[in-house]
């Protein structure tokens, strides 16, 4: 079994794109939309939601209005200003709140305590390329890494019962928790970046990171017409780091077509020069063979 992720430095570069496409490619394999904070490929492979978990993403502070004596104690020691007097009763924002206990601690009346905040959820689904396992993070809570390595962990054990080859994650963008997360134990990393300078600049932080973890990687390099110069110092920067860059895609709306139809660019335009590129990128990861 091959695990196999798509990431980005940064948003916006085409890489759940090009993840959905591999996935009309594949064959027996599943999906997982590591994502969690802002996941998307949903949109496009439209899954049925076959079982939802629910998943704790940490704690938050509760008042028990009949005890609390509105001190103030609790407001003068939250740094995160979760806790305000409003209409004379304290009050605790489950948004601004971090769980960090110091109100609990503090309280002379012993009237806060902390609760399981399960305001994110999981799924395992099915779509018309096969199983998938996808997440919906919380607005603002954390532990989004710990929720990766969660679905990551129950593709792998689907992929086992299900005899599937191959383990394709549409990654997170950037370089923190969830992404390192999503690069632990994998087989390969295909960065996707764009021809500008925060994409050079956000590549070369993921290319140190992946460094860390001894990864097999490459690089594919989409919207590549938007800026001949700073896709060429792009290519020297993976020459200088030993890295293959499978592509160069230029700028191309059937991209966008094909999202707006929620399709993949490989049910929209499979005999196009783009579907081409992909399907030799994909042989290239699986088969070794360009």
């Amino acid at each position: 079994m091959k695990q196999i992720a798509i990431v980005s430095g940064k948003g916006g570069t085409g890489k759940t794109s090009i993840t959905s496409a591999f996935a009309a490619i594949a064959k027996s394999k599943i999906l997982v939309d590591c994502d969690v904070d802002a996941a998307d490929l949903f949109l496009v492979t439209n899954p049925t939601i076959e079982i939802k978990h629910r998943y704790k993403g940490g704690e938050i502070a509760v008042i028990n209005q009949e005890t609390c004596t509105n001190c103030g104690v609790c407001i003068d020691l939250c740094r995160f200003d979760a806790i305000r007097l409003i209409e004379e009763q304290t009050t605790i924002s489950e948004f601004s709140c971090d769980g960090c206990r110091l109100c609990e601690l503090a309280c002379p009346e012993k009237a806060i305590q902390m609760e399981e905040n399960f305001n994110s959820n999981w799924f395992e689904s099915n779509t018309r390329f096969g199983p998938m396992v996808h997440a919906k993070l919380g607005i603002g809570e954390d532990n989004s890494g710990k929720l990766v390595t969660q679905i990551r962990d129950r593709a792998k054990k689907i992929a086992q019962e299900k005899n599937l080859d191959i383990v394709l994650i549409d990654g997170p963008p950037g370089i923190g928790c969830p992404v390192i997360s999503t690069l632990t134990g994998i087989d390969i990393a295909l960065m996707v970046t764009e021809p500008t300078l925060s994409g050079m600049h956000d590549l070369n932080r993921l290319i140190e990171l992946a460094k860390g973890f001894k990864l097999k990687s490459y690089v594919l390099i989409n919207k590549s017409d938007l800026n001949d110069e700073i896709s060429n110092r792009i290519e020297q920067l993976c020459i200088a780091n030993e890295m293959e860059v499978l592509a160069k895609i230029p700028f191309n709306r059937s991209f966008v077509d094909a999202m707006v139809n929620q399709k993949t660019l490989i049910e929209f335009a499979p005999d196009s020069d783009l579907s081409k590129t992909l399907h030799t990128v994909w042989n290239r990861l699986i088969l070794d063979k360009v």
